[in-house]
């Protein structure tokens, strides 16, 4: 691993903010106005929790794209299982009443399901078809939000209300809130459980040995012995179950129902992917790159009330921050191929 790479997670962030503080200033926003109000937006007095609770569903798809991706794969159909998920625990939960614990515990694997059968498709379309992955989870990702659009609006809709969004769910099937918080509930430890396991089965197991070397060269891999196939339909499957139960796990908590849009709305899928990308490969960063862009995404609300700057120059930074990563990753091949034998350290 050479310089670029290890620096990379600090200089993307600090050239994208470098960047955005040229726009502001050619635009007549005050940094020193914008930036202080983004921080207080995302960590200030009432502003901490909520951002702490939107942190759940980011990391939880930061997994959700990182796990294929140690494979090679890249899951860009976040959006459609995350939404098919929350959309299939709702359901669960409405028409499957269950005694306490049953009743979260059923929807939430039935959130997984769904959303890892969305992904696992992807896997025969590119072994028997030769169709890419990212093509297939790209192009799966809306019928899947459209079905649990529909879902919303029609077959699980309130009555009455002309909203698309289902009945709030019975009581025994919603997640409890940790202490007095009115957005934290047991999402934050199980997506924080997920997370130590991947990283423990990504660097200390045969398996995650196995799948790292597929990503890194499919056909050595496969020369010795790993069905590469499998892994990669294997790990397709686990990160769109991921998805779904990240899913299920919003729709539990508060407001205790599917609303049509609120999944896919906040962006937490594309967050995501720019905070693995940010990690350069290595899974124990991808907690912190996921917590440092939550906090761009939740202080840029703040930052609109406060400084007058629209909330969506911290997509913005989010984007700049994956240009320079891709950037930098660039520069690094260019320069392995120099190198005698044009070999990347």
């Amino acid at each position: 691993m050479n310089l670029t790479t290890r620096t990379a997670p600090l200089l993307a962030p600090v050239a994208a903010l470098a960047l955005t503080t040229l726009v502001m200033l050619a635009t007549g926003v005050d940094p020193f106005l914008a930036y202080p109000a983004l921080v207080r937006g995302a960590v200030g007095e009432g502003n901490l929790e909520y951002t702490v609770a939107a942190y759940v569903p980011v990391l939880g798809m930061a997994l959700a794209f990182a796990i294929p991706l140690r494979t090679g794969e890249l899951n860009l159909g976040g959006d459609g299982q995350l939404a098919l998920g929350g959309v299939a625990a709702a359901a669960a939960a409405l028409l499957v009443p269950l005694p306490p614990v049953l009743a979260v515990v059923f929807p939430l694997v039935v959130a997984a399901l769904a959303g890892g059968l969305l992904a696992w498709v992807a896997a025969p379309l590119r072994a028997r078809l030769g169709i890419p992955v990212i093509v297939t989870t790209l192009l799966l990702s809306p019928p899947g939000v459209a079905l649990a659009s529909y879902l919303a609006r029609f077959p699980l809709a309130e009555r009455g209300t002309g909203l698309a969004q289902t009945p709030v769910l019975p009581d025994a099937s919603h997640l409890p809130a940790l202490g007095e918080s009115g957005y934290l509930t047991p999402a934050l430890p199980v997506v924080a459980l997920l997370t130590a396991l991947w990283l423990y089965a990504d660097a200390g197991t045969a398996l995650g040995y196995e799948i790292r070397a597929t990503g890194a060269n499919r056909e050595f891999a496969r020369y010795g012995g790993v069905g590469v196939a499998r892994l990669g339909a294997v790990t397709l499957a686990t990160g769109g179950a991921v998805a779904g139960l990240v899913g299920g796990l919003v729709v539990l908590g508060p407001p205790y129902r599917f609303v049509d849009g609120a999944l896919v709305a906040p962006g937490y899928t594309f967050t995501a992917i720019a905070a693995v990308l940010l990690a350069t490969g290595r899974p124990v960063l991808v907690p912190f790159t996921s917590a440092l862009l939550t906090v761009l995404q939740a202080g840029g609300q703040g930052m609109e009330r406060e400084a007058g700057v629209p909330s969506q120059l911290t997509q913005i930074v989010q984007g700049l921050i994956i240009v320079i990563v891709a950037v930098l990753a660039l520069a690094r091949r260019r320069t392995a191929k120099k190198r005698p034998g044009g070999v990347t350290p």
